[in-house]
C-alpha cells in the first residue's frame, strides 16, 4: 500500500445520530487523534423514522463538538461511497460495541469495498462506559420517563426532554 493514498487523512463517520450520544463523542475524540479531519455525516435514511430533523441533529452535533478542532458536520442521502468520492475522503470510521455490531459492520465494509476499492473502513471499539449505549435505547428510556443525563451531552439531554415534553424538575430520575 502506498503512503500517498492516505496523505490527507479525512475520515467520514456516518450514522443517523438521532441523537448523538456520549459514545459517539468518545469515538470522535479518539478518532481525531488518528485522522486530520473527521466529517460526522448524518445519513438520511428514509426507512428510519427519526425523532429529530436533520437540521436539529446537525445543530446538536455542531454544538456538542464545537471545541474539537478538525471536525465538521454534513448530511447525505444516498450511497456512502458516493459521498466519500465527492468529499475527497477515503476512510470510513465506525464504532463497534459488541459482536452483533461486528457482523453488520463487516457486511457494510465489504459492500463499500465492493463499490470502490479506494475506500478503507477503520473500526474503533466503543469505550467501556458506552458499551451498552445506543440512540435507540436512549430515546426509549427518555420516552418512558427515565434519565439518560450522563449518557448524552447536556445540550442533547435538554433537547430530548423538550422533544418528549418532559419538565426537568418533574423528572425525578435525573441521575448522573
Amino acid at each position: 500500500m502506498t503512503q500517498d493514498k492516505f496523505v490527507n487523512r479525512v475520515a467520514v463517520y456516518p450514522g443517523t445520530f438521532d441523537p448523538i450520544t456520549n459514545g459517539h463523542v468518545d469515538i470522535i475524540k479518539r478518532g481525531i487523534r488518528i485522522f486530520d479531519e473527521i466529517i460526522v455525516l448524518i445519513a438520511c435514511n428514509p426507512d428510519k423514522a427519526a425523532l429529530f430533523t436533520v437540521e436539529e441533529r446537525m445543530e446538536m452535533i455542531r454544538e456538542t463538538l464545537s471545541e474539537i478542532k478538525g471536525v465538521r458536520v454534513d448530511a447525505h442521502a444516498g450511497l456512502l461511497v458516493d459521498y466519500l468520492k465527492s468529499s475527497g475522503a477515503s476512510i470510513i470510521l465506525r464504532g463497534m460495541r459488541a459482536l452483533s455490531d461486528f457482523e453488520y459492520e463487516f457486511q457494510m465494509a465489504l459492500m463499500n469495498r465492493r463499490q470502490t476499492r479506494e475506500v478503507e473502513t477503520v473500526f474503533l471499539m466503543s469505550g467501556f462506559k458506552w458499551f451498552y449505549t445506543s440512540s435507540k435505547i436512549i430515546k426509549e428510556v427518555v420516552s418512558l420517563g427515565g434519565s439518560v443525563k450522563a449518557l448524552v451531552p447536556d445540550n442533547v439531554h435538554q433537547k430530548l426532554l423538550e422533544k418528549f415534553n418532559i419538565n426537568p424538575r418533574s423528572n425525578t430520575n435525573n441521575r448522573k
